[in-house]
């Protein structure tokens, strides 16, 4: 738990030098939702939803459920494992700056990793 912990940090680190928006979501706590996204975050007018995980986690269905339903929404449904930090890092970079082209590729790739 502690390495999805650490890699968890340094994505809203990453997101904060961003400005992007973000919240820590907790869920199946007492008047929680369980399987929702670990982070909720707004980029540039962007929703995205990232679920972390450390190098070896494994999401639930119910958390590629959320996934699905973010994507279908219209929302960017991430599934971020630290292997795939820099292709992250660079679709953020892409949607802060308006390259949709970019973004969309990369979403596609990061995406492949929960919607296989």
């Amino acid at each position: 738990m502690a390495a999805e912990k650490n890699f968890e940090n340094k994505i809203k680190k990453f997101l904060e030098e961003k400005t992007c928006w973000f919240l820590k979501y907790w869920g199946g706590a007492a008047y929680t939702k369980s399987g929702i996204p670990d982070l909720l975050v707004c980029c540039n007018g962007y929703f995205l939803g990232i679920e972390v995980k450390a190098p070896n986690g494994k999401p639930s269905p119910l958390q590629i459920h959320n996934l699905k339903k973010i994507d279908e929404a219209g929302g960017f449904a991430i599934l971020l494992y630290p292997k795939d930090f820099e292709l992250f890092k660079n679709f953020v970079d892409c949607l802060m700056v308006g390259d949709g082209e970019n973004a969309l590729h990369n979403y596609d790739i990061l995406k492949g990793r929960w919607s296989n």
